[in-house]
């Protein structure tokens, strides 16, 4: 294994059916306000971890939890993790602030998520 290395989950986005209600759930689970609030994204701050609300699974479709991996190189990370028998779901972008984000499907077809943050 040559490749780059990982600095972990610290992001995870959860689609919901109920902005509002999932919201209060989160809040009272965190013990923490939402550091963004806003009609399309919910985001806390807890314990090293950010944890985001999607409205109807944003545009990205998402259906289930989707656990965010941070790297250093996103595109180096696609390279490896496709050479591995990983198929991109959606290429790097740009969400904002110079953050990158990606997902790949495992043979199985579980979601990861990739995130770089410049």
């Amino acid at each position: 294994m040559t490749g780059s290395s990982t600095q972990g989950i610290k992001t995870v986005l959860h689609p919901v059916s109920d902005l509002a209600a999932a919201k209060a759930v989160y809040a009272a689970l965190l013990g923490v306000e939402p550091q963004a609030d806003s009609s399309y994204y919910v985001g806390f701050e807890a314990a090293g971890q950010h944890i985001g609300l999607v409205p109807g699974g944003g545009p990205q479709g998402m259906t289930a939890p989707v656990a965010y991996w941070h790297v250093p190189d996103i595109e180096a990370k696609i390279a490896e993790v496709t050479a591995a028998g990983a198929t991109v779901k959606e290429p790097a972008h740009d969400v904002g602030g110079g953050r990158l984000v990606a997902t790949v499907t495992d043979p199985d077809g579980n979601v990861l998520g990739l995130l770089q943050d410049r």
